[in-house]
């Protein structure tokens, strides 16, 4: 192996370790916090590489090397604004991890705050009980969603803490249509958790149909050399030694 595609499949790695570090949800937050709280004044850490425009740049340099001259240059300029755009669109794992998580616990904080709001409990008391019986991520968006009510804030602006959780729109809108109006939650709720669920199977069900179709390619592609070996070759063998 020559030395310059040596290097290049280094730099390559290198940058595919580099762009799987991501900073953290919580450090972009307080960072933007900082500067947000003092203007005039440089956050703390505010001068540490982005690990991604530098996976991006090393990915670049990795294209670059191996064509080589002008044409090389221009590639991997090319290469490593692309790969920046693609990287950040990428979703993070833990993102990912977290919203399934939410969308899981979706239906049974629907079931606990209908059950809550059953036994007379105020809606603000509600939800900040279901948020404290849930935890985990979803748990937080309630409780900063019953925080919010309990301070008097705007129903419409509590419950949108819940925007960015998946299926969260349809409980966002029986809440805000609640306030106003002053129907009864807690059927609503019920039917939003069955709804919740059976959407859940459905989309179970899609997938293991999914799957099933996808995994014949790879099982075709690994029976059809055996099938053309032991069954094709030997007749075309036979044919051919009758003829000649």
């Amino acid at each position: 192996m020559s030395l310059p595609v040596l290097v290049a499949a280094t730099l390559a790695g290198v940058a595919l370790v580099v762009a799987g570090v991501r900073t953290p949800t919580r450090r972009r937050a307080r960072y933007r916090l900082a500067r947000v709280g003092s203007p005039g004044q440089r956050p703390a850490g505010s001068g540490r590489l982005d690990p991604i425009r530098l996976g991006a740049g090393l990915g670049g340099v990795a294209a670059g090397i191996l064509l080589g001259g002008w044409p090389g240059l221009l590639v991997g300029m090319l290469t490593g604004v692309l790969l920046d755009r693609l990287l950040r669109r990428l979703e993070p794992a833990a993102t990912r991890r977290r919203r399934l998580r939410e969308a899981a616990d979706l239906p049974l904080a629907a079931d606990l705050l209908a059950a809550a709001l059953r036994a007379g409990a105020p809606v603000d008391r509600a939800v900040a009980a279901v948020a404290d019986a849930l935890a985990g991520p979803l748990g937080e968006r309630l409780a900063e969603v019953g925080r919010t009510l309990r301070l008097g804030g705007d129903p419409e602006e509590a419950w949108s803490r819940l925007g960015p959780v998946p299926g969260a729109e349809r409980l966002t809108l029986a809440a805000v249509r609640s306030s106003a109006s002053g129907a009864a939650l807690a059927g609503a709720l019920t039917r939003l958790a069955d709804d919740l669920r059976a959407d859940r199977a459905t989309a179970a069900e899609a997938a293991a149909r999914r799957a099933g179709v996808l995994i014949v390619l790879p099982l075709g592609l690994c029976f059809l050399p055996a099938f053309i070996l032991a069954g094709l070759v030997p007749v075309i063998v036979a044919v051919l030694g009758d003829v000649l």
